[in-house]
């Protein structure tokens, strides 16, 4: 396992670099500093206002098992919600339509319905083995020693 996730972290730097080589070499003056500005933003985003809702979302959840299936459909949702809002806040048409093509409002909606159902079964689940592991052990004779 040491020696994949070495490998892995090699491969990642690898392509970091790469990636990091073409935004320097491959793109017109000025394009670093704008990528990182977007970075910037990117990380703002996701760090004060993303992590922030799903903290707060978070301690509504009640206390038992699946909380922790429902907080990570809430950071999937959120995250979805976080890469499309952009495009969707986006005033005015695109100056190529064929770039946008899609509508991604009912593609979010979808995704987001996808998400809730998927968490929905998964939390569910959980609290049924849950369920069915306690049963188990109350109707042991020795389940209080």
């Amino acid at each position: 396992m040491r020696i994949a996730r070495g490998a892995l972290a090699v491969v990642g730097l690898a392509l970091m670099l790469a990636g990091a080589r073409l935004l320097l070499v491959a793109t017109p003056d000025g394009a670093p500093f704008d990528v990182a500005v977007w970075l910037g933003g990117a990380l703002v985003a996701h760090d004060v206002v993303l992590a922030s809702l799903v903290m707060l979302a978070g301690l509504a959840v009640p206390r038992g098992p699946g909380r922790g299936v429902v907080r990570g459909g809430m950071v999937v949702a959120g995250c979805a919600t976080l890469v499309v809002l952009p495009i969707l806040l986006r005033p005015g048409a695109p100056r190529n339509p064929t770039v946008l093509s899609l509508d991604y409002g009912t593609n979010l909606a979808a995704l987001l319905a996808a998400v809730a159902v998927a968490t929905v079964g998964v939390a569910l689940s959980a609290r049924l083995r849950a369920a069915r592991r306690a049963r188990g052990l109350s109707a042991r004779p020795d389940a209080g020693r």
